[in-house]
């Protein structure tokens, strides 16, 4: 019986709403942890609770950032600020229009649904050993994401990009007035602050990972797909 998905052969991988995302995500991420970073170094203490000052304990002190990660690369707290706003924006609608959209033409139903099965640990432990194999494709559905890849992606899209953007919105004062249930449901305006950057922090290290297994499965054809939509079976 001859192989459906023979090497070398395309298959139609990611559709137009996922890849404009993807690279409008991309920039407003970039753009959103450099400037983030820029803000930190105004005051880089993380408290709990409503108030957070300099002589308040703080859980967390953090490294002052140097320049060539910050957006601006010159301190500038007030430009740093209106990058972090205004990719902010682009970030919470582009996202709402993804989920939209990816609730229209099924792809989350289709290619991000965990079933019981997936969860179990003998599968998991299974799939982290191809990982580590450096086998990123299952041959009977190679354009199929894996389990991990699954997991990886309903945590970034569903629980951390939501968590940076809700925390964000707890930051502004002026969504404070037309929101107060924020301020109760972060529990204060530092702990929002401090929550924002662990997710900023989660995301950066989903970045990382995700940008190393992309070079390790073949960057051309990984960068490739997500440009044209089309994937071509690996070796």
């Amino acid at each position: 019986m001859a192989d459906p998905f023979p090497p070398g052969a395309r298959l139609y991988r990611h559709r137009i709403a996922t890849r404009l995302w993807h690279w409008i995500n991309a920039i407003a991420i970039f753009i959103l942890i450099g400037s983030g970073l820029g803000i930190s170094n105004a005051h880089p203490r993380l408290y709990w609770g409503q108030y957070g000052a300099n002589f308040d304990h703080a859980w967390a002190e953090l490294p002052h950032f140097p320049a060539w990660l910050t957006i601006p690369a010159n301190y500038n707290l007030a430009l740093s600020r209106r990058w972090h706003l205004f990719c902010a924006l682009v970030l919470a609608f582009g996202l709402l229009v993804y989920m939209i959209a990816s609730l229209v033409n099924r792809h989350f139903r289709a290619d991000l649904r965990l079933r019981a099965g997936d969860l179990a640990p003998r599968h998991l432990w299974a799939d982290a050993r191809a990982h580590l194999a450096f086998r990123f494709h299952d041959p009977a559905h190679p354009g199929a994401y894996n389990v991990l890849q699954k997991i990886a992606y309903v945590a970034v899209i569903f629980v951390l990009l939501p968590l940076v953007i809700l925390t964000g919105l707890t930051l502004s004062p002026g969504m404070d007035a037309a929101w107060p249930w924020l301020l109760d449901l972060f529990g204060g305006r530092q702990s929002a602050r401090s929550l924002h950057f662990i997710a900023m922090a989660a995301i950066s290290g989903f970045i990382v990972i995700h940008l190393a297994l992309v070079i390790l499965a073949g960057a051309w054809n990984e960068v490739r797909s997500m440009v044209t939509g089309w994937w071509r079976v690996p070796e």
